[in-house]
């Protein structure tokens, strides 16, 4: 599969710029998400660095036959109407596995949103675990991987950074990332 992906890479011109930890744990976030292409860039890309990276998907893409093949190469369904301990449940993965690469769309969907989804932060967070920032770039066709970041607890202080380096990556689509503000509770 590797070699399939390569020289897909190479037909559409694609490269990847910086590489994965070493780390056996950690969170990858992926943005800006505008469109299904983004999947298969970032699939191909996985496949051509070697590691086993893991990812959650809306459980609507999990019907018969494509479910089986999302499972197949690491997907897991994610209920978006339940709300509750989610961020727990994925924290406690990390506390029981000895290896979990996990990828997450922070946007949450293809769609502009006003704010982005702070789970993966608090997971991050919470599992003692690096943040991976990961952006496919279509204005240069490239993966862009950034060095793994060390969350400080101090979400006001550590989003701002994370949302500036994901504006110096053109999705697919023109799509604004939203300024960091804060949840309202």
């Amino acid at each position: 599969m590797r070699s399939i992906c390569r020289l897909i890479f190479w037909i559409i011109g694609w490269k990847i710029v910086g590489e994965l930890p070493k780390d056996k744990k950690y969170i990858i976030i992926v943005a800006p998400h505008t469109s299904n292409r983004d999947f298969l860039i970032c699939l191909c890309a996985r496949y051509i660095v070697g590691v086993k990276v893991h990812f959650l998907a809306k459980s609507q893409l999990f019907f018969f036959p494509l479910g089986l093949i999302l499972k197949a190469i690491g997907g897991a369904p994610v209920d978006r109407s339940r709300k509750g301990n989610q961020v727990e449940k994925v924290v406690e993965l990390f506390r029981t596995r000895d290896e979990l690469r996990l990828g997450l769309a922070p946007e949450g969907t293809r769609s502009p949103v006003v704010r982005w989804k702070e789970g993966f932060y608090h997971i991050a967070c919470e599992a003692k675990i690096p943040i991976v920032m990961l952006g496919p770039d279509y204005s240069t066709k490239e993966i862009r991987i950034r060095e793994p970041f060390w969350p400080t607890g101090d979400i006001n202080h550590d989003f701002p950074q994370i949302i500036a380096y994901f504006r110096t990556i053109k999705g697919y689509r023109p799509k604004e990332i939203p300024d960091y503000r804060p949840k309202a509770h």
